[in-house]
């Protein structure tokens, strides 16, 4: 389960260079699809019961059937060619019966013709197939843009990582992070924008953009939150000119920093965080188990100017142990629900299970049980899209590529 940045992301399946189909195959043996079994198994046993059964009852015409299973199954040679094998079994079957008892030519012109339309039927679906599987890939490619894949021990930080769209098929959504190392430490972001759909994925993306940028070149994380809060209401000005109708999107967020071991009295046992509207995180490990860190209650990101707020919410310092690791989800987590209506207890379970074991503090650990966590109290059925997201620093205070040595 153990893994670092975005190992526990990339487990999806992913296509390959054969056949897109390959991924919708139902049974393989041995890596290799078997599917045609099945309608072979079923031709099969047509012919046994036709041969075995009397004159009186005939059902060698059901070989019509073969070719509509292996429709619903196969590509369209493997359905062509139990087409034909089905209409080879009904002539020669038909043909070993003495005349008296033969379906005759009107069987062959349904086995013909539902051959035909099998065929048929089983290139549309192919053909859909592969426009589905192409989408997907196109989404795919979408969320590794917005949510890029991160090195291990990046800045000077293990971490782990794990987005499950609620829309399986969509596999994005507005839910983003990323960690941003440079001179002036290493910062963290998560956060949900509101609303779902592609504009959503742009809100996401510009925010992102812009914590890319301002968290490498700003010196202080007050800075990066007022660039965060800037970028937001530009991006909701953009939309409103285009007519659309999102132009009321918000985001909430999380935004950490870990200064340099230089930094002075902000040094490595502390840790900086301003929220914007978010869940706080939690600090999981160590001597004090599973403790809520304070948020200071700021707005959500684009809710500044509106509510009247002067400035960026306040930045607070916060001490964390060296075995602490931060634990940062979206309302996936904490707003699932069981079958009575319970959400998840989030802290009561990673507590329960830290004390069990210390190991689940480790930050692969943590975001595998949450997540496992998650899917089970809600029965698979998630409400909104999710992010687990663990951090903390590595083992032996290797800061990683910052300052000098970064090529962002």
């Amino acid at each position: 389960m153990e893994s670092r940045g975005h190992g526990l992301l990339d487990r999806r399946p992913r296509s390959g260079p054969r056949d897109v189909l390959q991924r919708h195959q139902l049974l393989r043996i041995r890596g290799r699809s078997v599917t045609w079994l099945v309608p072979l198994g079923v031709l099969a046993a047509i012919s046994y019961a036709d041969f075995n059964t009397t004159g009186e009852f005939r059902i060698v015409s059901w070989c019509v059937f073969v070719s509509a299973i292996a429709a619903a199954l196969c590509g369209v040679w493997t359905t062509a060619l139990f087409a034909v094998l089905a209409l080879v079994t009904y002539v020669l079957s038909d043909a070993a019966w003495p005349s008296e008892y033969r379906e005759g030519p009107a069987d062959f012109v349904l086995v013909l013709v539902g051959g035909v339309l099998s065929v048929l039927a089983a290139s549309v679906r192919v053909r859909g197939e592969r426009r589905m599987l192409h989408i997907m890939r196109i989404a795919e490619t979408t969320r590794r843009t917005v949510l890029r894949p991160l090195p291990p021990r990046w800045g000077g930080l293990d971490h782990a990582a794990v987005y499950l769209a609620a829309d399986a098929d969509a596999r994005m959504g507005g839910d983003f992070y990323d960690i941003q190392p440079g001179p002036h430490g290493t910062r963290v972001l998560l956060g949900d924008v509101q609303g779902k759909g592609l504009g959503a994925v742009e809100a996401a993306a510009a925010l992102l953009g812009t914590f890319r940028e301002a968290a490498y070149h700003e010196r202080d994380l007050v800075t990066v939150a007022a660039r965060l809060e800037t970028r937001m209401r530009r991006h909701r000005a953009h939309t409103v000119a285009l007519g659309r109708a999102d132009g009321d999107r918000f985001a909430t967020a999380v935004l950490i920093g870990f200064p340099p071991a230089a930094a002075g009295d902000a040094g490595p046992g502390t840790v900086e965080l301003i929220g914007f509207g978010h869940e706080p995180p939690l600090a999981v490990g160590g001597e004090r188990g599973v403790r809520t860190l304070p948020h200071g209650g700021g707005l959500p990101l684009g809710l500044g100017e509106l509510a009247g707020q002067d400035g960026p919410p306040p930045v607070l310092r916060v001490p964390v142990a060296a075995g602490e690791t931060l634990l940062l989800v979206t309302d996936g987590v904490t707003e699932a629900r069981d079958g009575a209506g319970e959400f998840y207890p989030l802290t009561e379970e990673v507590a329960a299970a830290v004390a069990r074991d210390p190991r689940t503090a480790e930050p692969g650990r943590l975001v595998g049980f949450v997540r496992d966590g998650t899917l089970r109290h809600c029965g698979g059925r998630l409400a909104d899209d999710t992010t687990v997201f663990a951090v903390r620093r590595a083992a032996g205070g290797d800061e990683g590529p910052v300052g000098g040595r970064l090529r962002s």
